[in-house]
């Protein structure tokens, strides 16, 4: 590992804590006296998603974060509400005890924990999720609101 901001590889640990992404050390360079943050995760076993044509894809927890990303744009959600989804729908997956999901589930788990918590994040989700043609479909999916 390297310090991102002098690229040196001498530092100090100055604060160790679990949190729900593993365990979170803050460092000190060394060298230039600048901290930063790193974020350890256990290693585990590659879940595939199944997509809609049948093709198999590595799970990737970061393409959860970008359709979040996307639907809660300018609303008022702190990030830390949205990764905490991230985390509670790839703990949930993981829980399945299964190599394989289908994206369906996924969107589907997506979906409700989104409805919770906005909902023009939701119906801007829902809208490319369930593939919105026109009007109509928003008038229905806002008269289930």
């Amino acid at each position: 590992m390297n310090c991102p901001f002098c690229n040196s590889t001498k530092f100090k640990v100055t604060n160790k804590r679990d949190s729900h992404e593993g365990i979170r050390r803050r460092r000190e360079c060394l060298k230039c006296k600048k901290r930063f943050t790193t974020h350890e995760r256990l290693a585990e076993p590659n879940i595939y998603v199944i997509k809609k044509d049948g093709s198999r894809e590595k799970f990737d927890p970061s393409k959860l974060k970008r359709g979040l990303d996307k639907a809660f744009e300018k609303r008022p959600v702190p990030k830390d509400k949205i990764e905490r989804i991230v985390f509670e729908i790839e703990e949930q997956i993981r829980k399945k005890k299964t190599n394989e999901i289908k994206s369906k589930i996924i969107g589907e788990m997506m979906i409700l924990k989104i409805k919770k918590l906005d909902k023009v994040a939701y119906v801007r989700f829902a809208s490319v999720y369930r593939d919105f043609q026109d009007i109509k479909d928003f008038k229905e999916e806002l008269r289930g609101l």
